[in-house]
């Protein structure tokens, strides 16, 4: 029973990991555009299709397919947004949310048309997995885990070192003043939302690194990654990381004391509770490291 538990918390902390990555984009993107883009599972779909073709069909191999999977949903993000979304700005954020959700659709269905149903998995050596005791993971769980730990480094890096992660920083706590100091709120809205779409999709292919993919596979994310978004605060990348965690945690223990059928309702019940008993979530809303 005890090794049992210990095992569900270790693959909680696993699948959390990968969670991170589109939670952080989602957040992102809410702080300095100020709306939830729901398109984000759809374009963590589009970046585990991405580096799927670049591994099982160009040979190449995960390290260099990564970077594919962030281009191909920064791009597909980009144009989406620059098209269908920032014109309905004036709007304000409620249908600027649904046209999102309307995308995502769109795009869930072009993949679809695409692809075809079924499920797709990555050229991956057969390895054993190993043990430790009473617990168990696959070399592949712990190289997802070693990605997204260093895809976050970067973002951290990104966010705190760079010209553009500042102006990023800056725009999310206030854009007028961010404009007196020179900063053009709208190119670092774009650039945000290709950062924030290009870590859906590193997103998406881990996630189909360490089960497959099919068109709904950024789907049936997006709940999960919209209640750790909630319950880190919105618009926080450290509480989109804490979050994203304590989601994963919580849903394999729910697996493992209830059902699987009981896993999606975790993710209602958290932004029910956090929006209940503290709507700010964890963490202040502001886009820092």
């Amino acid at each position: 029973m005890g090794g049992s538990l210990l095992q569900a918390v270790l693959n909680g902390i696993v699948s959390g990991a990968i969670l991170t990555l589109p939670a952080m984009g989602f957040s992102a993107i809410f702080a300095v555009l100020r709306y939830p883009s729901f398109a984000v599972g759809a374009l963590a779909t589009f970046g585990a299709y991405a580096g799927w073709l670049a591994n099982a069909r160009w040979g190449w191999p995960v390290e260099w397919a990564l970077p594919m999977a962030f281009v191909v949903a920064a791009a597909v993000g980009t144009l989406a947004e620059w098209v269908a979304i920032r014109p309905l700005e004036k709007s304000g954020a409620l249908m600027m949310s649904v046209a999102s959700l309307a995308l995502s659709f769109l795009l869930e269905n072009l993949l679809r048309f695409s692809f075809g149903n079924d499920l797709r998995g990555f050229d991956l050596p057969l390895l054993r997995d190993l043990t430790f005791g009473p617990l168990r993971m696959g070399p592949q769980q712990i190289k997802n885990m070693a990605l997204a730990l260093a895809v976050m480094l970067g973002v951290w890096a990104f966010l705190r070192l760079s010209n553009t992660g500042r102006a990023m920083r800056a725009v999310a706590d206030n854009p007028d003043l961010a404009r007196l100091r020179g900063i053009r709120p709208a190119r670092v809205a774009m650039i945000t939302v290709a950062v924030g779409s290009g870590l859906a999709g590193i997103g998406g292919m881990l996630l189909g690194l360490d089960t497959s993919i099919d068109p709904l596979t950024g789907t049936r994310l997006m709940l999960s990654i919209f209640a750790a978004a909630v319950l880190g605060g919105l618009g926080s990348i450290p509480g989109a990381v804490a979050g994203a965690l304590i989601i994963g945690v919580v849903e394999e223990l729910t697996v493992f004391a209830l059902s699987p059928a009981y896993r999606t309702p975790v993710g209602f019940l958290v932004i029910l509770l956090v929006l209940t008993w503290r709507p700010s979530g964890l963490f202040a809303r502001r886009v820092e490291a």
